[in-house]
């Protein structure tokens, strides 16, 4: 029997039973015919991702426009790549939009999450999707699973998928060992001050689909901040009842290295410490120092002593405001060709 002290919320554990489906749960048939007249749009941030941004194009094409007419738009969204991830995806059959091109005449902003903001103000979709264009062996589940509470139930507005991420080493294969991130940065944080979030399986998920009268209305965090502080927004916003998520079953990418993953849980801290300030729980109009110190053996200016060479990096994170205050300064012509 568990201490009651040890015991899951009521609330996380009644959230978690009830809004909580798989994406077996939504074929796509059924789904065109819950959407009506509504539009869906699917939207992939990519910065030099020419190696698999074309499957995961030729995928949702192929099956869920062509087959069935389920997606009415795909977009990619070139984030200043310097490899073919444009041309790649074009021939694939997406739409490419150029990041710089949809907020040309706003401040320039950096990494991921200006890019979904790019994407979700090129899109038309009453219902917007986004996918991570890193994937291998993507399915066309991915898509359907983050669309089915949203076109079949008009109280959910935004749904985040979850999945196992295999690790894959020289030697093995850890089938839950990708999620480095989350189980030692996102989750405690989350579990520490917004404990009604302690449900999501994988609160840093990048495939996750919403209405966009609701995503409209949210910042857009620049970096690794983005997905922490969309699920802490929209928890304010419309509460946790109108937030869902899918199981997609498993998903598999490349992954970062440890001084990597170390630049991404900063970025986690500072954007989780500017909602603790919103909330008048950290010091307001202070800020932590941005700059990250790491160490790094074998550099070209190993210091004496350390055997290490010290790389800083700014670790920063700015946030786009809601698309719904600036709706009047993006260009009109959403098709703009990639650079």
């Amino acid at each position: 029997m568990r201490e009651a002290d040890s015991a899951v919320s009521p609330v996380v554990e009644a959230w978690a039973t009830y809004r909580t489906s798989t994406a077996a749960d939504w074929p796509a048939q059924r789904l065109v015919r819950a959407k009506g007249n509504s539009r869906v749009s699917v939207v992939l941030p990519a910065r030099d991702e020419e190696a698999t941004v074309g499957a995961i194009v030729s995928t949702v094409r192929e099956h869920l426009m062509d087959r069935v007419p389920l997606v009415d738009e795909l977009i990619v969204v070139d984030s200043r790549s310097t490899d073919r991830t444009a041309q790649v995806a074009r021939a694939a059959g997406a739409e490419v939009v150029s990041q710089d091109a949809m907020t040309r005449g706003l401040p320039r902003l950096t990494g991921k999450g200006d890019a979904l903001w790019a994407g979700l103000a090129a899109a038309e979709g009453d219902v917007v999707a986004f996918i991570d264009a890193d994937l291998r062996e993507f399915r066309p589940h991915f898509v359907t699973g983050l669309l089915g509470p949203l076109l079949t139930d008009p109280s959910v507005d935004f749904v985040k998928g979850f999945y196992h991420r295999p690790l894959v080493g020289a030697t093995s294969v850890e089938p839950d060992g990708g999620g480095r991130v989350t189980e030692l940065m996102a989750r405690p944080l989350l579990n520490l001050f917004w404990p009604e979030l302690a449900g999501f399986v994988q609160p840093l998920a990048g495939e996750y689909a919403g209405r966009r009268q609701v995503l409209e209305r949210v910042p857009f965090v620049t970096g690794y901040g983005v997905e922490t502080a969309m699920l802490i927004d929209l928890l304010e916003l419309v509460g946790l009842d109108a937030l869902a998520q899918v199981d997609l079953g498993e998903r598999k990418h490349r992954h970062q290295d440890t001084a990597a993953l170390g630049r991404m849980s900063a970025q986690i801290m500072l954007t989780a410490w500017s909602r603790l300030q919103r909330r008048g729980w950290a010091a307001p109009g202070v800020m932590p120092g941005a700059l990250l110190t790491q160490f790094r053996r074998g550099g070209s200016e190993t210091l004496p002593n350390l055997d290490r060479e010290i790389v800083v990096n700014d670790v920063s994170v700015q946030e786009r405001p809601p698309l719904a205050q600036l709706r009047h300064r993006i260009p009109r012509r959403r098709r703009v060709a990639a650079a």
